[in-house]
């Protein structure tokens, strides 16, 4: 076959899988949210559950964000298959990153070089979970990025992961919070769909590497995720909040230097 350039569609089912993809971003994060936001009302020794939950419902909810619009991924002229473990690397991947940057967060003073170091980390760790979920995926062909979208994708999480957190320390209202996951949920879908416009495909007639179509693994997989997420919205519920600790300073803590930015308030 002679290499030419496949025609892709990240829109096959029409507007079905980016409502989607949203709807679950903005789930994940208003779990996490609410999580971490329950974990920073609590001395620091009680906060690492929630801290870890939130991490999970995050990271949870990114990573199937981003498979529910792959799902609507095609490449005219190619099968597209995806290498299972990688895809679960990926999984992996955004937890763990996520984690790192809410456990930060959760343990520092609060400012403004701990709100950034903490985006930092969460906004490369969600960008390098979407590229390496788009390293699984095998088409008949070669893949390749325009570098300047990708690091425009890039800048993208970081400022969603930087938003995200900042909104975790200055808002505690339910609503409040809501709303928030609501503008993080267009942050996130910007990020996929930014990395997705970096994408074309050459195809050259070679074999997939292997691995499974999307619908035979990464669908039951997001249905197991999605109910990960509903377990986590029926802990928020089911643990009342001690209202007496809520804006609570650790004693043993020198009170950090305030910052306009920073100062809790009730959405």
């Amino acid at each position: 076959m002679h290499p030419h350039t496949a025609p892709i569609d990240g829109f096959h089912y029409g507007w079905i899988n980016p409502v989607l993809s949203y709807v679950v971003a903005c789930i994940g994060a208003a779990l996490g949210l609410r999580c971490t936001v329950r974990a920073l009302d609590l001395p620091p020794r009680r906060r690492l559950g929630w801290l870890l939950l939130g991490a999970a419902e995050i990271g949870c909810g990114i990573w199937t964000m981003h498979f529910l619009a792959m799902l609507g991924f095609t490449v005219t002229g190619s099968t597209i298959l995806y290498n299972v473990p990688l895809t679960l690397c990926s999984l992996l991947l955004a937890i763990v990153v996520c984690g790192l940057g809410i456990l930060y967060v959760g343990y520092r003073p609060r400012g403004l070089a701990t709100l950034l170091i903490g985006g930092t980390v969460m906004g490369l760790g969600v960008a390098a979970m979407h590229y390496l979920g788009m390293a699984a995926m095998h088409v008949e062909g070669r893949v390749s990025y325009d570098t300047l979208i990708v690091a425009a994708s890039i800048a993208i999480a970081v400022a969603a992961s930087t938003a995200a957190l900042w909104m975790t320390l200055n808002i505690t209202g339910l609503l409040a919070s809501l709303a928030s996951a609501l503008i993080a949920g267009v942050a996130v879908v910007a990020m996929h769909y930014t990395g997705m416009a970096s994408v074309s495909v050459t195809l050259d007639g070679r074999t997939p590497a292997g691995g499974l179509p999307a619908s035979q693994f990464i669908t039951p997989l997001a249905v197991a995720i999605l109910v990960l997420l509903a377990l986590g919205g029926i802990a928020l519920m089911l643990s009342p909040q001690d209202s007496s600790l809520s804006g609570r300073v650790d004693a043993a803590r020198p009170e950090p230097v305030r910052v306009p930015l920073f100062d809790r308030r009730q959405g």
